[in-house]
């Protein structure tokens, strides 16, 4: 039987002061909620391979980093939430938690209807408000 995630963004923001909180899986309705429906006023940067929100929770903000590579298969986000997991240090980013997520959509195309999956692959970070590497790195931040 399939246990639903049933985290809360009290409980991420709980997960942000305890510093030996390990990485959960969390409900994509719950990022979405947090990121105002991944609205473009909570966007904060943008890549190749991802589109990077502001995740408003109760006292405090997280980034939610949402993964727009259709092409990476389960594998590789799997070793990727993996690395992430694994790696905790003072100076990189912490790593919160991750949404795998798919669901079929009826979609329309030349008067026929057809079954797509979507398929969704979120992660969530602790948010620093100085900046991104890139203008830390060329001198754009001081």
């Amino acid at each position: 039987m399939h246990r639903r995630s049933t985290i809360t963004p009290r409980d991420l923001e709980c997960m942000l002061r305890n510093e030996t909180a390990e990485p959960k899986p969390l409900p994509l309705s719950l990022l979405e909620e947090i990121t105002n429906g991944f609205s473009a006023e909570q966007e904060i940067g943008s890549g190749g391979f991802a589109v990077v929100y502001k995740g408003k929770l109760v006292s405090t903000t997280v980034a939610v980093k949402r993964l727009t590579n259709t092409l990476m298969d389960e594998k590789e986000f799997h070793q990727e939430v993996e690395c992430l997991m694994m790696v905790k240090h003072k100076n990189i980013v912490r790593f919160l938690g991750y949404c795998a997520n798919r669901q079929g959509s009826m979609e329309r195309r030349h008067e026929k209807f057809i079954m797509a999956d979507v398929h969704q692959r979120l992660l969530c970070f602790e948010y620093l408000p100085n900046g991104n590497l890139y203008e830390y790195i060329s001198g754009r931040i001081t």
